[in-house]
């Protein structure tokens, strides 16, 4: 099981804030957050998954200040207020694990036989054991934006405990992301070797089902094709179709392109409330 070191405790917007260092892989200590309401009566826990963007200053600290594609208040503003904990962590490379470049890191996780997001994913699960421990009678929920979004339906697919999965502008289906080219505008770590001889990414969310699960994407996105949208939403649909399941799968476009919009934010609130 995973341990942790309590660092510092604060408030943030009011609720509390402990910031740990975690012992999450064996290799190196991994800085996190973990806000919760004020109320001890827990609704559920959002393990936050950030995004990429080529910040790697930024890491878990995008929970409570948020990023430019994050339009509206951080995550660690709201998600107390309505009654959810929230735990982030630094992947690889990212926050206080930005010392050692993410074309380094790449390089030598393939040297030693794994890779760069096989690491990451590890952590993410490996901090979801932690969490659950702490809070062992609430719901937990996978939710990101962009790699962060590609991290929560990778999480949810390969851990069943985990209650459901929102992901923000970054699950299509992967031939639609090579007939426009746009596969070129993912960085290095989200191509897994060989991945594409055995998985679609419908079969890969196709793991999560019935979990709920809400998939938001901005119609200009370019990392999320019409086609491929279109591929995942079919595929999500006749599955959870047949899993008498039907409405805990939702796929939802909106105006814009690669940012999370108020309106997206609504829609992300709505499904918490709801599931």
């Amino acid at each position: 099981m995973p341990t942790g070191r309590l660092v510092e405790t604060a408030l943030h917007a009011g609720h509390p804030l402990e910031r740990w260092t975690l012992d999450l892989n064996g290799r190196e200590r991994v800085s996190a957050l973990l806000i919760t309401p004020r109320d001890p009566e827990v609704r559920g826990v959002v393990l936050y998954c950030h995004a990429h963007g080529s910040r790697f200053d930024i890491g878990k600290d995008e929970l409570l200040t948020g990023r430019a594609a994050i339009v509206t208040r951080s995550y660690g503003d709201v998600l107390p207020e309505r009654g959810f904990a929230a735990l982030a962590i630094d992947h690889w490379g990212f926050g206080d694990r930005s010392g050692t470049s993410e074309r380094l890191l790449n390089k030598r996780f393939l040297w030693e036989g794994s890779t760069l997001w096989g690491m990451r994913v590890a952590d993410t699960l490996a901090a979801f054991d932690w969490v659950r421990a702490r809070f062992s009678r609430a719901p937990i929920i996978t939710l990101g934006l962009s790699m962060g979004s590609t991290m929560a339906w990778w999480a949810a697919a390969l851990e069943p405990r985990i209650a459901g999965c929102i992901d923000l502008c970054c699950l299509a289906e992967f031939e639609a992301l090579t007939a426009t080219g746009a596969d070129d505008l993912h960085a290095e770590y989200f191509f897994v070797p060989g991945l594409r001889k055995h998985f679609t990414a419908a079969g890969i969310n196709a793991l999560i089902a019935p979990r709920p699960h809400l998939s938001c994407a901005g119609a200009q996105d370019p990392l999320t094709p019409p086609e491929g949208l279109r591929a995942i939403d079919e595929a999500m649909r006749a599955l959870y179709a047949d899993a008498g399941a039907h409405d805990a799968w939702q796929q939802r476009v909106f105006p814009g392109g690669h940012v999370e919009t108020p309106a997206m934010r609504e829609a992300v609130l709505a499904f918490l409330d709801r599931w």
